[in-house]
Parts: C-alpha cells; structure tokens; sequence
C-alpha cells in the first residue's frame, strides 16, 4: 500500500469517528462512488486530467454529489483526492478508510454463504452466535451458493467457518486419506 493510502484514510476515518457520523452510509457511499469511478472512463479521465481546471471538476463532483445525495464529508473527501491528484487511488483508499473505520468501531464485515434463504429468525440467531466469537459487531452480507448441499459457511476477516455439508463431506475425505 502505497503510504498516501494510508494517510487519506485515516483522515476520513478520523472525521467519521469524531463527528459520529453513520458509517454504514459512509460505507454505502464510498463504495457507490468506488463503482461508479471503476465503470466509467469517462470521469477518471477528466478528474484526472491536468488541462480540466478545478473548478470544473468540482462542479461535476458537486452535480453528482448532489444527484447521489452524499454526505458532505463524502463529497469533501472526494474533493480533496481530486486536488490533489489522487483520485486515480480512490478505490485503494476507499478500500482502506472503510477498513479504518470498522476496526476504530469495533466492526467487522462478515458474508454468510448458505444453499436456501435464510428466515429472520435463523439470521438473528447466527449473527448473535458469530458476533460473540468473533467479538465484533458485524456487517452481515448474505449470498446462496447451491454448491453447499446444506448448513452454512461465513467469513469474518480471514477467519472462515464452515458448517457446509460440503465442507464437512470434505474434511472426511481427507481424515480418510490421513487414515
């Protein structure tokens, strides 16, 4: 990580954490804008052109801004990185500032793979259980993966936990092989 990363990163951290503000929508932000950047050459180019001035690139930051309804300190960030020339770095310090953000608060991003929806209540009591392991609160994203066969898988970090009939079907497997 290049150490400008770094540095842009916990700037916006520090402003979310000192001003309280909700860091799911900063989140959410972030990774709209991060998306939109990647998917369009278009505005890379011209926020990233010298011979663009910089009140014409801040006008166009302010319109989507606007249109997206971001935060202040969102659309500010994204000021900052242009003046400075580091938009072309703003999905690595996306990346990080979200990372920031999470460790400062005690939050961890956790997927749950499973091979049917899951209810409500199923939802409430897995999080319950992986948020007291990991001793995190937790972001939960959900996918299906039919693969499975039955149970779950979840990743918090590096830290996977498979409870997968597959992944027990696997572990079988090799204690067998081992035997």
């Amino acid at each position: 990580m290049a150490s400008f990363v770094g540095i842009y990163a916990r700037a916006l951290a520090d402003v979310v954490i000192d001003r309280r503000i909700d860091a799911d929508r900063v989140a959410a932000e972030l990774n709209s804008l991060a998306t939109f950047l990647r998917e369009s050459a278009e505005l890379r180019t011209i926020w990233d052109t010298p011979s663009v001035t910089g009140e014409q690139k801040l006008k166009l930051l302010d319109a989507i801004a606007k249109k997206a309804g971001l935060l202040r300190e969102v659309r500010n960030f994204t000021a900052v990185l242009i003046s400075n020339r580091r938009i072309q770095a703003f999905d690595q310090i996306a990346k990080e500032a979200i990372e920031q953000i999470n460790l400062r608060l005690g939050i961890a991003d956790a997927e749950v793979v499973s091979v049917r929806e899951l209810g409500a209540e199923e939802k409430h009591r897995l999080e319950a259980q992986v948020a007291k392991t990991a001793g995190k609160k937790l972001r939960v994203r959900y996918s299906l993966d039919q693969g499975l066969m039955g149970g779950v898988v979840v990743r918090v970090g590096s830290t996977i936990y498979d409870g997968s009939v597959r992944g027990q079907l696997q572990r079988m497997k090799e204690q067998l092989a081992a035997s």
